[in-house]
């Protein structure tokens, strides 16, 4: 997945520019944050270190090119009585033994929120999507759901699917715009509550009709949020 990017500017007075690219292992830290966030009473979180290993799932990010984020960088662990040669010799050639006690830091990308799915025979499923509270009702979600379904085209998918809370009203609505219908339920589907998932989805997104009605819809998103540029580098 690592040829999808683009750059979305948003209109208005502060020029807020945003990125959309495939997941990397640096971000498992802050989409967990947005996980917990989004889904207070699920628990635990998905191992996103794990899915980013599977070859079947496939995950997206959306990006404030205008903040950054401190990633705390890992150091290699000194676990006390460790005398033995191998770590020795370890502690000798790591870089650890030249920088100082505190914790090392590295800059990267401010995450607002992501997508993801798993990708099997021709069918895509989206299996999370989430928006940091503070950049929802901005178009995040939407601007997430057209990338997945753009990645979906370019991977063959014929059908996307997935599951809602039935309470969910507006993603609903949402997905509806997107071509999703509601095709059965999942009885007690969510852990925490035992509420039912609402199970959809979409028709052949490779017809002319689909890839059309997603075509007016990119539109009608740029010209609410502004101008999204898709750059697939091949």
């Amino acid at each position: 997945m690592n040829n999808l990017h683009c750059w979305v500017y948003l209109k208005g007075d502060e020029n807020l520019s945003y990125s959309v690219r495939p997941m990397s292992k640096e971000d498992i830290n802050q989409v967990t944050e947005i996980d917990r966030e989004a889904f207070p009473t699920q628990w635990p979180s998905p191992n996103y270190e794990r899915e980013l290993r599977n070859r079947l799932s496939h995950y997206i990010v959306v990006c404030d090119a205008e903040k950054s984020f401190e990633q705390p960088e890992a150091k290699t662990s000194s676990a006390k009585g460790s005398t033995g040669l191998a770590f020795i010799i370890k502690r000798l050639f790591s870089h650890d033994r030249f920088s100082s006690d505190g914790p090392s830091t590295s800059i990267g990308d401010y995450i607002v929120g992501f997508i993801g799915f798993w990708f099997m025979g021709d069918e895509a499923h989206i299996t999370s999507i989430a928006v940091r509270e503070a950049y929802r009702r901005q178009g995040m979600g939407e601007l997430l759901l057209i990338s997945v379904i753009e990645r979906a085209i370019e991977l063959k998918a014929r059908i996307l699917t997935l599951e809602v809370r039935v309470s969910n009203h507006a993603a609903q609505n949402l997905y509806s715009r997107y071509g999703f219908t509601k095709v059965g339920v999942r009885r007690g589907y969510y852990t925490d509550n035992r509420e039912d998932g609402q199970m959809m989805s979409t028709k052949d997104i490779t017809s002319a009709s689909f890839q059309a009605h997603l075509h007016q819809l990119k539109q009608a998103h740029s010209k609410k949020r502004g101008t999204v540029h898709y750059q697939v580098a091949r």
